[in-house]
């Protein structure tokens, strides 16, 4: 059944506008009567039968509500240093089809990628239609949160108050076992980008108290490491299942 996500919600009554709009009357060519599920972004899901579809709105009725299954039990916000090229849109693709509550950019010493604020800003748009659209084929019951960009400093501190912060290190570290098990419910999760880290910025890490952890014996690429340590968090905290 399609999906789509709304704000736009008065009693039993539902309206979806704007691009989702037409691409229910457009694409789908979906008809009066035609059921699709609607979110709310809070996490829960509504099967709804539509009732009128216009060239720029489609309203609805609200037959059955109900909690979203999808979500996992951890929130994790993934604090991504800032890859080349088109790296960070498949990394956020997959990252939200995991279950990730947030994705950070972050910029490191070591980042190859250094754009300006008006290159950045694009690049979020571009960034909130990826996850809107992976949020919308996985059956997620929640947005993502996409951040704006962050200097190491900010992502640093940000990242030492979260129940759980793991520091993914090229040098090494602690298992994911021993970090993060069935009861965790709060994970911030720092991978580096091309290069790794700076060895200040470890140190830093290590100040605050942030633990190191490694994956594995193998040295992952930078759009490799952060979904094979979602997917272990996933794992660990029984949202695979």
């Amino acid at each position: 059944m399609p999906r789509f996500f709304t704000n736009q919600m008065e009693g039993d009554q539902v309206r979806i506008t704007g691009a989702d709009a037409v691409h229910i009357g457009r694409s789908l060519r979906m008809k009066p009567g035609e059921e699709l599920t609607v979110s709310d972004y809070g996490g829960t899901d509504h099967r709804c039968t539509i009732t009128r579809i216009t060239p720029d709105v489609v309203e609805l009725t609200i037959l059955e509500s109900m909690p979203n299954e999808s979500e996992p039990t951890v929130k994790v916000t993934l604090y991504q240093a800032l890859p080349k090229g088109d790296k960070l849109e498949s990394i956020l693709q997959k990252s939200v089809e995991l279950g990730v509550s947030r994705i950070v950019p972050v910029l490191t010493i070591r980042c190859i990628s250094r754009p300006d604020s008006k290159s950045m800003a694009k690049k979020l748009q571009r960034y909130e239609k990826i996850v809107l659209s992976a949020a919308k084929q996985c059956g997620r019951g929640i947005l993502p949160q996409v951040s704006p960009l962050m200097s190491f400093d900010q992502a640093a501190q940000e990242l030492a108050r979260h129940e759980t912060p793991i520091f993914c290190y090229e040098q090494g570290g602690a298992p994911l076992t021993t970090l993060v098990g069935p009861k965790t419910r709060d994970v911030g999760l720092l991978i580096g980008a091309e290069g790794g880290f700076d060895p200040a910025e470890a140190e830093t890490l290590a100040r605050l108290g942030v633990p190191r952890a490694g994956l594995g014996k193998r040295i992952l690429r930078c759009e490799t490491a952060p979904i094979a340590a979602l997917a272990a968090i996933m794992l660990l905290t029984g949202n695979l299942e």
